[in-house]
């Protein structure tokens, strides 16, 4: 078998053990917090900061749910790193945006950082911010030992199946996963373009 067709195998096998209930928690915990008035913070680094601004995207046109992608501010984002270190990156901004316990933080990352082992701690502390605050936290990880999937209000684990290729099959799922919420009926208030439109 090809690298490729090899790679759309193990996709498939991801996708079908991908726990289905766990994406309609989150999917009920979204709908709640806009219900409340709270807002939606995605996070993540990498391809996780990626996803975010898409994601954000797609929560405010399709969902009207007011959300942010912190890191999209590069500005700010190279002003603290320079300033204030990493690790506080996220924390901070939280904070000026009075991050309180009617929002979200919606994290994406492939192992859900580790202090200890000083893996994404910008991420580990914006998490452990959201749990000290109250505020409701979801994680999209592929890994289930991290500060994430440990504290997060709801864990969406992307299962690990191929130790070689945890990064892209976490990553990839993870834009479908979000591609499920704001598409969801309970979530979305406006169709997408394509889906509106007829015989075009």
């Amino acid at each position: 078998m090809s690298y490729s067709g090899d790679f759309l195998k193990k996709c498939s096998t991801v996708l079908a053990d991908l726990d289905a209930d766990a994406i309609e928690q989150a999917a009920r915990l979204l709908n709640q917090v806009r219900e409340d008035g709270g807002r939606l913070f995605v996070v993540g680094s990498g391809g996780g900061a990626g996803h975010a601004s898409h994601a954000t995207c797609d929560f405010r046109k399709l969902c009207n749910i007011e959300a942010y992608a912190p890191y999209d501010n590069v500005p700010e984002l190279t002003a603290r790193i320079n300033d204030e270190g990493w690790e506080s990156t996220l924390v901070e901004w939280l904070k000026v945006s009075r991050f309180n316990k009617k929002d979200c933080l919606l994290v994406f990352s492939v192992g859900g950082g580790n202090r200890e082992k000083n893996i994404s701690p910008n991420l580990v502390n914006a998490v452990l911010l959201a749990d000290s605050l109250g505020a409701k936290s979801i994680g999209i990880v592929g890994k289930n030992g991290g500060t994430t999937a440990k504290n997060a209000t709801v864990t969406v684990l992307i299962p690990e199946i191929d130790e070689k290729l945890v990064t892209p099959l976490t990553e990839g799922v993870q834009a479908i996963v979000w591609h499920i919420l704001a598409s969801h009926p309970i979530l979305q208030a406006k169709k997408a373009k394509w889906e509106s439109e007829v015989n075009v």
